[in-house]
């Protein structure tokens, strides 16, 4: 009797009750997030993603609903290194006072290229790249931080959230090792390609790969004509004849510098969302496969007479 008047008490004041036999509801900033606490907490998590698969964090605009959301929430993961300029706002609207985890934690930065533009987002040239799940060994670290999370959330559940973490760590192994091995095969002079923004500086560090990207940190707006002139300029002086296509970006831009470099445009990288799901790229490590893969063909036929 005293069970049900708590509960009726709970859904009269507008707070829904949590059973200890259902997951707990945590929100992510964006889908490669979302993926990696599904992961992590399996049956134990029911998962949201404030921006959903082959959409834009740069551009996203919060909503009333995605307020509803975080209020909804038991808990939320974010990135940082400032990659969610709009998060703070969104968290206070919401009346959010959960816990909030900072996926990059312990990661050691680095600052995005001197090439960066502001955008309208006021990133500083010394800003920290925030693209930081780029490298495989940070992806580590993610995993790491949202497992002690998703343990304190639900330490009924801690051993499972920890097995099915440390089998994770596995699978992100696995690949890195793959990884530096096939990209080792490649020679150093043929790393070099061209992408719509710059979003994989730590995936160029982990594998000795240069980017040269059209954009800067954001992607809402055009590129300049400044911007296109300096890369050609760099698709020439540096013989890159590999030029790759966002998932979340417009590749007529890139279409047309190809057509004027004479340089191919090898495929597509996912760089800031997952794919659909079905689509090839809806899971963390798919997406950083299918990256590989699309790299490694494209400045492998780059190499070809």
């Amino acid at each position: 009797m005293r069970a049900r008047i708590i509960v009726l008490m709970l859904l009269v004041s507008g707070a829904a009750p949590v059973f200890a036999n259902e997951p707990l509801p945590v929100v992510t900033s964006f889908s490669i997030l979302a993926d990696m606490v599904k992961q992590v907490g399996g049956p134990h998590v029911a998962v949201t993603s404030l921006v959903g698969p082959n959409s834009d964090a740069h551009v996203f605009d919060p909503t009333p609903a995605d307020a509803r959301r975080l209020a909804a929430a038991k808990l939320v993961v974010v990135n940082g290194f400032g990659f969610e300029g709009w998060m703070n706002r969104l968290v206070k609207s919401s009346g959010y006072q959960g816990p909030v985890v900072t996926a990059t934690k312990g990661v050691k930065s680095i600052p995005m290229a001197k090439s960066d533009h502001d955008h309208g987002h006021n990133h500083a040239h010394a800003a920290p790249d925030p693209h930081a799940w780029q490298s495989l060994l940070n992806a580590r670290q993610y995993v790491e931080n949202i497992k002690v999370a998703l343990v304190a959330a639900i330490p009924s559940q801690a051993a499972d959230i920890q097995a099915r973490a440390a089998e994770y760590l596995k699978q992100i192994d696995s690949l890195q090792k793959s990884t530096q091995e096939r990209m080792a095969a490649v020679p150093i002079e043929r790393r070099r390609v061209i992408t719509s923004h710059d979003a994989f500086g730590y995936f160029g560090r982990a594998y000795k790969i240069s980017f040269y990207p059209l954009q800067g940190l954001s992607t809402g707006s055009e590129p300049s004509a400044a911007d296109v002139a300096r890369i050609i300029n760099e698709i020439k002086k540096n013989k890159v004849t590999a030029i790759f296509a966002e998932n979340i970006s417009d590749p007529r831009v890139l279409e047309r510098v190809a057509k004027d470099t004479g340089a191919k445009i090898g495929g597509t990288l996912f760089a800031d969302a997952l794919s659909e799901p079905g689509q090839g790229a809806d899971t963390y490590l798919k997406m950083f496969e299918h990256n590989v893969n699309t790299i490694l063909v494209g400045i492998s036929a780059s190499a070809q007479p």
